[in-house]
């Protein structure tokens, strides 16, 4: 859509705003369904459909998620999104329960318990739907959670196919060297990516457990990888890993976005991700075959580069192991992009993506598995990245161009980049900061040409829909996920600057 384009972005002004009613962050990305939004909230993850004329809500549906499921959470109480089908709203619970709504009355149909939140099993990022079946996947690697992608009949909730993505045997590669795949992570929690023409679903992988690689020699298949299986029956087709016995906590879960290119003169069905190891990949989405890659984070320090099969070149005292320490490797575990996610457009032939500007001290240490507890097994402080400080050029957007693979223009952010990108056809990209700014960007040149202080910190991913021959631009607020842990007084600051908050709002020409 381009009735908010360049020339006109400047009179964009507020058309309505609802309120979420919770605190945390607010990390659900709306979905339009007719003349109706669909949003989700953090803890206890309720589902709300509102008027996307108005904002008006239309009704609510309130979970009973238990409060004891907070403990379980890795990186705040967290809900990033339903999905719809056949009538039918989807979302997943923080107590790893996937619930199905209809989307005209918010009643509940069905309920089902995908995972034992008791044993540090989660879910916070929206199902798919693939014809007759609703699939999803589920967090836990900090807590030994054994990944699985898992497939629901969408109409009745009955447990149709459940394939793990790590494990021993041939499947895997024969990369499990010890039986701790057992609590080996790889959990696929963010979201997936179809191709029906290939009918091949895909996700990303999170990070083998523990962080300590002593207690799992090998390449620990299918953690920190891309994943291709077949939404029919569950059976994984292609695997691609990006980080070979991940020892930073560099998963593979960022978003997968699949596109045409042409590379060389070849076009290319291509799937394309800015992992958090500071990569940048193009995998051909039909065979999972290495196409091209390099770094789009600049200051990334660990690897040499990709081999001709995208096996990063490691330089080994970047390792860390329970005998090595490494003093400022970078990324950081958050990675050069964290899960927030980046936007194509195929007018520039550019992706534009949040990032960080950060990287860390990190050894390993000794860990034992204990049912409900943390896995970890690493001692690590976050630090600036080269030319960072404290609150000061600590995130970055960026422009990349894929088939070149350059960044052709950045901005830096004071925080982290935790708000996700949109680009349209009017020539902008839109995306929102931690210190509550949201933003209009000319796609080609970089250049801010509008911008909203919104109250709260904005970590979700912004939308574009038209209803009324009106086009909108929609986006979550509410400051929330690992603000933390930023280093040094930037953690400190941060709160002191921003509050907590918990709307949707949305934006129009006036």
């Amino acid at each position: 859509m381009d009735q908010i384009n360049t020339a006109n972005v400047g009179r964009l002004k507020v058309a309505w705003i609802q309120s979420l009613g919770t605190l945390r962050g607010q990390e659900s990305v709306p979905i339009k369904i007719g003349d109706t939004l669909y949003v989700t909230t953090s803890w206890p993850n309720n589902v709300y459909a509102v008027d996307a004329r108005t904002g008006r809500l239309k009704w609510k549906y309130v979970s009973d998620t238990p409060a004891d499921a907070q403990q379980y959470a890795c990186c705040d109480v967290v809900n990033r999104g339903a999905a719809y089908g056949n009538g039918k709203i989807f979302f997943g619970r923080l107590d790893g329960v996937l619930v199905a709504l209809d989307a005209q009355t918010g009643k509940e149909l069905w309920r089902a318990t995908v995972v034992d939140y008791k044993a540090g099993y989660t879910i916070t990022s929206p199902p798919i739907v693939i014809k007759d079946k609703v699939i999803t996947g589920y967090a836990g690697a900090e807590f030994g959670a054994r990944g699985a992608v898992v497939a629901y009949d969408m109409n009745t909730g009955r447990e149709l196919w459940r394939t793990f993505t790590v494990g021993p045997g041939p499947e895997y590669d024969n990369s499990w060297q010890t039986d701790a795949w057992k609590t080996g992570g790889g959990t696929a929690w963010y979201v997936a990516s179809y191709d029906p023409e290939a009918n091949l679903v895909y996700y990303g992988t999170g990070n083998p457990a523990p962080w300590n690689t002593a207690v799992r020699p090998g390449d620990n298949k299918w953690s920190a990888s891309i994943i291709a299986l077949n939404p029919d029956d569950g059976r994984i087709v292609w695997g691609f890993q990006t980080t070979p016995q991940d020892a930073w906590d560099w998963d593979a879960e960022n978003e997968l976005v699949l596109v045409d290119l042409v590379i060389k003169g070849r076009k290319v069905p291509a799937l394309m991700q800015a992992n958090k190891n500071g990569f940048f990949y193009v995998l051909d989405r039909k065979t999972g075959k290495f196409v091209q890659g390099d770094k789009y984070y600049p200051h990334l320090n660990w690897a040499k580069g990709l081999d001709a099969n995208g096996r990063p070149i490691e330089i080994p005292e970047m390792r860390p192991s329970l005998t090595q320490y490494v003093d400022y490797v970078c990324p950081v575990f958050w990675g050069g992009k964290n899960w927030p996610p980046m936007a194509y457009n195929p007018k520039t032939g550019l992706v534009y993506m949040p990032g960080n500007n950060m990287c860390m001290s990190i050894q390993h240490r000794e860990v034992t598995y204990t049912k409900g507890a943390l896995y970890i097994g690493s001692k690590h402080e976050h630090k600036p990245g080269p030319g960072a400080g404290p609150a000061k050029n600590l995130g970055q957007f960026r422009a990349f161009d894929p088939v070149n693979l350059k960044i052709v223009w950045t901005i830096d952010e004071r925080y982290p980049g935790w708000g996700g990108a949109l680009t349209t056809a009017g020539g902008l990209v839109f995306y929102g900061n931690e210190e509550g700014e949201f933003k209009a960007v000319d796609a080609r040149t970089g250049k801010i040409l509008w911008r909203f202080y919104a109250g709260s910190g904005i970590v979700a991913a912004p939308i574009s829909y038209a209803v009324g021959g009106k086009q909108y631009i929609a986006v979550s607020v509410g400051l929330g996920g690992e603000y933390a842990l930023l280093p040094g007084e930037a953690g400190k600051n941060l709160p002191n600057e921003v509050n907590l908050g918990g709307y949707l709002v949305a934006f129009t020409l006036e």
